[in-house]
């Protein structure tokens, strides 16, 4: 939730994150401009570490060829306790793969979309997400608006229509 929160302050509101309830939608402003639509996420956790991955379906930004074959992943994990450190240190990485942006374009001009991707998009991805991991350091997470990890939730049911806002 926090990164979704991040993207809209970031882009100062043009970008918004609607909640379906098995997706994340990024829009520019309202439906029907989804630049990307996420699938339900999937979550790994253990005691010193946590993912989530979330599989890109469709969208403006998204090759046809490359509809449901990418993924989003965030993952947290901190080193073993030391009990003589006063903090507690993480580590916090993202990964894109598997994503084939439409602007890249196919066939012949897919040596000049690529230029073009690499020049715009890919670098505006590189430069948000920095400062997303940098703004982490404030330790100030949103709480989730689906709530699938809260505590006595059944992690096979879907949430409610109050929990999803």
């Amino acid at each position: 939730r926090t990164y979704w929160a991040f993207l809209t302050r970031f882009f100062l509101g043009l970008l918004r994150v609607k909640y379906g309830p098995a997706s994340r939608e990024v829009v520019l402003l309202a439906r029907p401009f989804v630049l990307l639509r996420f699938g339900e996420p999937e979550y790994e956790i253990e005691a010193d570490r946590g993912i989530v991955t979330w599989p890109i379906e469709s969208g403006l930004l998204v090759a046809p060829a490359g509809r449901g074959r990418g993924y989003l992943r965030l993952s947290v994990s901190r080193p073993p306790a030391d009990d003589a450190a006063p903090d507690v240190t993480a580590k916090v990485s993202s990964e894109v793969v598997s994503f084939y942006p439409l602007l890249a374009g196919w066939g012949w001009f897919s040596r000049i979309g690529r230029f073009i991707y690499e020049q715009t998009q890919l670098r505006l991805h590189v430069l948000v997400t920095h400062a997303f991991l940098r703004s982490l350091a404030n330790l100030e997470l949103e709480p989730s608006v689906v709530g699938a990890l809260r505590p006595g939730r059944d992690p096979g049911s879907r949430p409610t229509p109050a929990a999803r806002r």
